[in-house]
């Protein structure tokens, strides 16, 4: 099922143009356009601190969000791009998309791991070490998974988990052509140093 859309809240913006610009931004707002599916483009600002808060959170191009505009119905929307300052690296201006149900978008997806306890290898003392706490995927705007599940049951030390492991959800494919790793169930550390020690025995030997 899909996850809560965070909302994206923006204020209509009354003119448009460069002189228009300079004015939202001493106004202390960053002007954005709106843009995509069958409506026209829609003018926007946004306060400056929100947007750069925003920003520093991370993922901003790649979360899917709910932009609410007092006047207008609130749409799904995907940031195509943010214009910074060259010297000071501000945000300066911002590009909304809005989205169809049907429209197909990379975003990052949580990863849950299940039956960490039961695991074998966990039980033996092995450690889960998590390369990827989320993965981008290409899925359907209208049918965003919350997260996707990797099932640990069976799992043994030196288990190597790939994205090719995980059940995922319909219609949802990786971005990444290659099989990379989301998780591996490696030797506790004693266990690793003893293993060394007998590894250099055996080479002096």
């Amino acid at each position: 099922m899909a996850g809560e859309i965070p909302d994206l809240e923006a204020l209509e913006r009354p003119g448009t143009g460069k002189g228009a610009a300079r004015q939202v931004r001493r106004d202390g707002m960053v002007p954005g356009i709106v843009f995509g599916g069958e409506a026209e483009p829609l003018a926007v600002q946004m306060p400056f601190n929100v947007l750069l808060k925003r920003l520093k959170q991370g993922r901003f191009k790649s979360t899917l969000f709910n932009l609410k505009v007092e006047g207008h119905e609130d749409v799904r929307v995907i940031c195509r791009d943010v214009q910074r300052d060259v010297v000071k690296d501000l945000p300066t201006h911002f590009d909304l998309m809005r989205l169809r149900r049907t429209s197909r978008i990379n975003l990052f997806i949580h990863v849950d791991f299940i039956n960490v306890e039961t695991a074998p290898g966990i039980k033996k003392g092995g450690v889960l070490t998590i390369v990827r706490q989320e993965v981008e995927l290409n899925v359907l705007a209208g049918d965003i998974p919350d997260h996707i599940t990797v099932d640990l049951a069976g799992r043994q030390i030196g288990d190597v988990i790939h994205i090719s492991d995980v059940v995922l959800p319909e219609g949802a494919k990786p971005t990444i052509d290659r099989d990379f790793v989301i998780a591996n169930i490696s030797a506790p550390r004693g266990l690793k140093a003893a293993d060394d020690e007998e590894g250099e025995e055996a080479t002096e030997e």
